[in-house]
């Protein structure tokens, strides 16, 4: 498992998940705009800020799952099932490179 590629694909998806964070943070505070005049404007761009609050809640949960695959690579762990310690299937770690539990550990704590 080349661990450097690893490190750079975490980093670089950490970096994205950041912008988008702060993006998303901007925009629902209304820094850059305020809210309309219109009251019922008003309520729609309110939804909105719940959705981009929901969207900057996901983004900074997967910079949470990220940094702690980042402390696994650092440690020596990485890859390794933390509930049974068995092997995480490399095409597990393919696709969702900060999985912290086997497949089988994942399905019993689904």
């Amino acid at each position: 498992m080349d661990t450097s590629a690893i490190r750079q694909e975490l980093t670089q998806r950490k970096a994205m998940l950041e912008n988008r964070a702060s993006k998303v943070e901007r925009d629902a505070s209304h820094r850059d705009e305020p809210l309309s005049a219109d009251f019922a404007e008003q309520a729609v761009e309110r939804e909105n800020d719940d959705v981009l609050h929901a969207i900057a809640g996901e983004s900074l949960h997967e910079i949470t799952m990220i940094n702690q695959a980042l402390a696994r690579l650092d440690a020596g762990t990485y890859g390794e099932c933390n509930e049974c310690g068995k092997a995480i299937d490399e095409k597990r770690l393919q696709a969702v490179p900060y999985a912290n539990l086997c497949i089988q550990c994942a399905e019993l704590n689904g």
